[in-house]
């Protein structure tokens, strides 16, 4: 820290800094709490932040802090102190930070302006005001603000009141001892590795061992965030880990309780696993979809919307929605008891009860909104809404060749037309027939015609959820149907690596870097193309143990492209460093 006695000065020290390295003005006069300091000036997602006599700027925004300073230096001249005293109370804004930060904003850098909640900044030009900032950061908890603001806004009822009350505290004892967050959420996917392998031993006691390490490993997961948020220490790496290993976590855990199963009681619940993941896969596409369809909606009129508004104002029933739609904590901790109270079985066929009930809830609200609000969908929605379906080039060329009629609800009813005519032939015609071969190219046709036009309609976002359904459920029902050994085990690998791309894009589009590049897409064939390869393997191995093969060769080669450009994409310093907000301080 250095201080500069003039404006003139302050330009020298910031030229001199290097660089690649973040530099902050401070007001001499400022009062406030060092957590208010923290939030305004060490958050490394933005590339210039402020607060009352405070500003900062990362590299990328460095040269037009120097050009704005040495514009005021010119305006005010050589020698003007930096924040020059007077008599009378100067507002926040005309200190030279605040106002170097408003000539930021008219060049074009956004700088962003944390909410302080109760915590104080200010900078006082007389004694009283002096003595009144320093009697407002006496009157507030500094530490108590930074712990309660490490908690995740409006999360779920069992995280509230059965994890974070413990789990800031967590938090708090990592962050002292240099902990970062992915060592915290690399710990959490660990414990639930060795939870899934508790569960593969298929013994009563393997089962109450891997139900408490499931919980153990919820535990770490809310540590991370909290970690992240109470020391700020967001990065883009963070960012990747912490939206991917909540999935790899999961999906594991079922694996390992399909192997207990096989291993414990000769139980194959292994299609019961791959139909969770399908559902919850499906639940989550369906989320996606419509909130990236009304990201920017330039008006909400739904009645629906307002009903739910004025039921938010009720506490009660806040919690009970929020437990309706069985989230993270709510169905982890449901699937630690149940495993180790009862079997896999029981365990996968709750689950499967629980998010149909959820899923049938939140679309519903979501059908009911869609159809009642007047809004017009952007280009930037029906660019994302294409991104999710996931067209691969056979859909890609049919679309370019044939345009189906515009407007209404065309899109989300071809793509249904396509889901349910493809899934009904996977599921109804005799297998190893070339019928469900054919089935699969008039499904392509369709979805091509489906994404033929731009997605702007009040239910467009139904075709990626519609698309996803098909793609999956196929590949269940004929790895089930196959009664090939082991088939539905690499039906569940391949399930997850295409379920992993789709996550992968959904992330990306909410950093703003929008999907995944069209090579790997058409690499990976599409959604369409991946049914179809599926459906001709079905038909050309009949019963043979050839089929199991063939399709842990095509999850293997399809994770390893998606994986590989996944990774190079995260850790690259363009992927954005996205976190959820706290609770306001």
């Amino acid at each position: 820290m250095t201080a500069a006695a003039d404006a003139t000065e302050a330009a020298e020290l910031l030229a001199a800094v290097p660089l690649d390295q973040r530099v902050a003005l401070v007001d001499p006069r400022f009062v406030g709490h060092v957590h208010a300091l923290r939030l305004g000036l060490t958050d490394p997602r933005f590339a210039a932040a402020a607060l009352p006599g405070a500003l900062t700027a990362q590299p990328e925004a460095r040269g037009a802090l120097l050009r704005a300073l040495r514009r005021a230096v010119v305006a005010v001249g050589a020698g003007s102190p930096v924040a020059p005293p007077g008599a009378e109370p100067v507002a926040e804004d005309r200190t030279v930070p605040g106002r170097l930060a408003v000539a930021l904003d008219a060049e074009g850098t956004a700088v962003q302006r944390p909410e302080l909640g109760s915590l104080t900044a200010a900078v006082p030009t007389d004694p009283e005001g002096r003595d009144a900032a320093r009697a407002a950061v006496d009157a507030v908890d500094d530490e108590a603000v930074r712990l309660r603001s490490a908690v995740k806004a409006h999360d779920g009822f069992f995280t509230t009141y059965f994890i974070s009350p413990y789990s800031r505290y967590i938090a708090r004892w990592c962050a002292r001892r240099g902990l970062t967050p992915n060592q915290v959420t690399t710990a959490s996917l660990i414990t639930a590795l060795v939870a899934a392998g508790s569960a593969a031993t298929g013994t009563r006691g393997g089962y109450v061992a891997a139900g408490v390490l499931l919980l153990l490993s919820f535990v770490l997961d809310c540590t991370d965030g909290q970690l992240a948020r109470y020391s700020l220490q967001y990065s883009t790496m963070g960012a990747w880990l912490d939206a991917t290993f909540d999935r790899a976590k999961e999906y594991a855990y079922y694996a390992g309780l399909a192997l207990g199963a096989a291993r414990g009681g000769s139980d194959d619940v292994w299609t019961l696993a791959l139909g969770a993941m399908v559902l919850q896969a499906c639940r989550h596409v369906v989320d996606f979809s419509f909130n990236e369809a009304n990201h920017d909606a330039v008006s909400n009129t739904s009645p629906t919307a307002a009903l739910s508004d004025k039921l938010d104002s009720v506490g009660w029933t806040v919690w009970l929605r929020r437990m309706i739609v069985l989230p993270i904590g709510e169905r982890w901790a449901m699937i630690a008891v149940l495993t180790a109270a009862t079997t896999p079985r029981v365990v996968f066929c709750a689950l499967l009860i629980g998010c149909s009930l959820a899923a049938c809830y939140t679309t519903a609200g979501r059908l009911l909104r869609s159809l009642t609000r007047k809004a017009r969908r952007t280009d930037r929605a029906a660019r994302a809404l294409a991104d999710l379906a996931d067209s691969g080039p056979l859909a890609q060329a049919v679309a370019a060749v044939v345009r189906r009629p515009g407007g209404g609800f065309t899109a989300p009813l071809t793509a249904l037309l396509a889901s349910l005519l493809m899934v009904a032939a996977a599921l109804f015609t005799p297998y190893g027939g070339w019928l469900v071969v054919g089935a699969a190219a008039v499904y392509t046709v369709l979805a091509g015609l489906a994404v033929s036009r731009p997605l702007k309609g009040a239910l467009d976002w139904l075709v990626p959820p519609f698309f996803r359904a098909a793609e999956y459920c196929t590949v269940l029902v004929l790895a089930a149907r196959s009664e090939v050994p082991h088939a539905v085990p690499a039906a569940f690998g391949l399930v997850s690596a295409v379920a992993y791309h789709h996550y992968d894009t959904v992330y990306r589009i909410r950093g703003g870097t929008g999907a995944p590049p069209q090579w790997l897409v058409r690499t990976i064939g599409g959604h369409e193309g991946r049914t179809l390869v599926v459906a001709v393997l079905a038909a050309v191995l009949i019963r043979s143990p050839e089929l199991t093969t063939a399709l842990t060769a095509l999850a293997v080669a399809v994770a390893l492209v998606v994986l590989v450009e996944s990774i190079r994409f995260w850790v690259s310093s363009s992927a954005p460093a996205v976190h959820d907000e706290g609770e306001l301080a």
